[in-house]
């Protein structure tokens, strides 16, 4: 039963969001005898990214809601930039974003049998016609949105003839190039895409499937709709612009069936984002540059780099539901994508101390060679994620950027003569420094009150300040890589003069070698998320072995580019 039943029926419409309201109406009229039937159709040349997430979470979240079916359906109709590993990525994302496909994974190369079987009906039908023109003619012979095209000089040809041509595309007879078949619609349409479109070209490549078998592939407005046909699709899930395509897509269903059922193409907007690039084309031309390293580096939006970076998929599932599903194209603050990342880590992520930017700090009157045990909350917003206990010694490593030899008056940290609490342990004063050869801040050293154990201390004096530290001795050396924005401007692609890779952020990567983390984190596993703590969420990175961590910055605590905007 729907949650939603309980709802007064006006209540309920309005807390749908479109298509869940077409998807009720469809119900409610038995349409479909009740089925809802979705697909997400990928292409296979090249990594998802969080668009696609999107559009994953719609076409499966729909389907399970309403007690549905949800196809994966690879539309592999381009063997020349398709590959298997794109293949594999798409499933693993599909997989780690928490849904399951119906059945095995569906392709539109399954299909391609049965397209050529509809191509040669469509062509006995009249209504479609091997063309010789070159791409090039072909294009201008299509007009413009205000001025109608040029029929084909070819257009005219016999049913007869127009079959032996295809069968000889089919059979590799002829080059590249040299020939395709295109509906024979109508060239004064004020919709380009009826004037006549291509439905098949000539490809001598080999295809990841099926190999070297066909010489002719299908165009995607072809092979779109019957696919979604073919496959029992109730409701075919698009963005925005396929709207103009959707007459051709009717069309073509209505060349070929003679059922009552048939899919219907429903249109929403895509998702974008500020300070992101969302074209496959330039991700793609980011890797082949060597701008990131590979489609999984974390500053890609792909979800292979959101994973790697330490996103979730309940981040990204939360990500979707709180954006929406809208009928028009809007641009979404990435800070909205961050936040729910934020929510859901702060959950879910155990606090822990690493020091980044590290010096060394002595308490002069610890006693030397000995070593206690401070009790730390894990997560304080989960009650069953416990405590651990971490050693405190007579040098402890703390951030440089939290002791300033001559501080402004509300400075709260570490200072000459001034008091800190160390988190879960003492209050420490600091009593003198020094400074290497290059005047730079190399060693601290401060007293402890032995009576101001957090918890257990007799005299717990109020300090405004309290620091994280990792111990010296007992400390794990890490690398830090701290990723930021790959684009300084909100809309890269945005601008008609410039190119996106012109705002590129100088900053987007900065890599840190010698921090120090606490020895709990030795055991760490790649993909574990932690909070350092007053620093930001941390993820343990692919790259990262046993005896040499790497933890790649997730996001910071707070949003720090908010704050440069105002």
């Amino acid at each position: 039963m729907s949650l939603l039943s309980d709802l007064p029926r006006d209540e309920e419409k309005r807390s749908l969001h479109f298509i869940e309201q077409i998807i009720e109406e469809d119900n409610l009229s038995n349409k479909h005898q009740g089925r809802v039937h979705t697909r997400f159709p990928p292409e296979p040349n090249g990594y998802l990214h969080i668009g696609h997430a999107k559009s994953i979470c719609l076409n499966f979240g729909v389907a399970e809601k309403y007690g549905g079916k949800c196809n994966l359906r690879f539309d592999d109709t381009n063997p020349e930039k398709e590959e298997e590993e794109y293949v594999q990525s798409i499933m693993e994302d599909v997989r780690w974003l928490g849904f399951q496909w119906d059945n095995e994974p569906y392709y539109a190369s399954d299909y391609f049998q049965q397209l050529y079987e509809w191509a040669v009906l469509l062509i006995k039908k009249g209504v479609a016609y091997v063309d010789d023109q070159p791409q090039e003619m072909i294009s201008q012979q299509r007009g413009t949105p205000t001025r109608p095209g040029i029929e084909s000089p070819f257009r005219t040809r016999s049913i007869e003839e127009n079959l032996h041509l295809f069968e000889a595309m089919k059979r590799g007879e002829f080059p590249n190039g040299s020939r395709v078949l295109r509906a024979k619609i109508d060239m004064s349409s004020p919709n380009m895409h009826m004037r006549d479109p291509v439905m098949y070209r000539i490809l001598h490549a080999e295809h990841h499937r099926t190999g070297n078998i066909w010489k002719i592939y299908p165009m995607y407005d072809f092979a779109h709709g019957q696919s979604d046909y073919i496959e029992g699709i109730t409701h075919s899930l698009c963005t925005l612009e396929f709207e103009v395509h959707r007459p051709l897509y009717d069309w073509f269903l209505d060349q070929i069936i003679e059922t009552e059922y048939r899919p219907r193409q429903i249109e929403f907007a895509r998702l974008n984002l500020s300070y992101t690039v969302m074209s496959k084309r330039k991700l793609l031309e980011l890797v082949q540059k060597g701008i990131v390293k590979g489609w999984d580096d974390p500053r890609m939006p792909t979800i292979a780099g959101l994973r790697r970076r330490g996103y979730t998929p309940a981040s990204i599932r939360n990500f979707s539901d709180r954006i929406g599903v809208a009928k028009r194209d809007n641009v979404i603050d990435v800070g909205l994508l961050e936040f729910v990342l934020r929510e859901d880590l702060n959950k879910t992520t155990n606090r822990v101390m690493a020091v980044l930017n590290p010096v060394r700090l002595v308490i002069t009157n610890y006693p030397e060679g000995q070593t206690e045990w401070v009790e730390l909350e894990n997560n304080p917003e989960d009650t069953e994620s416990g405590s651990r206990h971490v050693p405190f010694g007579r040098e402890l490593y703390i951030e440089k950027d939290d002791f300033m030899i001559d501080p402004p008056k509300k400075y709260f940290r570490l200072a000459p003569d001034r008091e800190v609490r160390l988190k879960g342990a003492y209050v420490v004063k600091a009593v003198r420094y020094e400074l290497d050869d290059k005047g730079e801040l190399s060693t601290i050293y401060g007293v402890y009150d032995p009576e101001t154990k957090s918890g257990s201390g007799t005299k717990q004096p109020k300090v405004k300040g309290t620091l994280h530290w990792v111990d010296a001795s007992s400390a794990v050396d890490a690398e830090v890589r701290l990723y930021d924005r790959l684009f300084m401007d909100e809309d890269p692609a945005g601008h008609k003069d410039r190119d996106a890779l012109d705002f590129l952020n100088p900053d987007s990567l900065v890599i840190l070698k010698n921090c120090k983390v606490e020895p709990s984190l030795a055991q760490a596993q790649i993909g574990d998320t932690f909070q350092f703590q007053r620093i930001g969420y941390f993820c343990v990175d692919t790259e990262s072995q046993k005896d040499a961590l790497v933890f790649n910055r997730t996001v910071p605590l707070r949003d720090n580019w908010a704050k440069l905007n105002k």
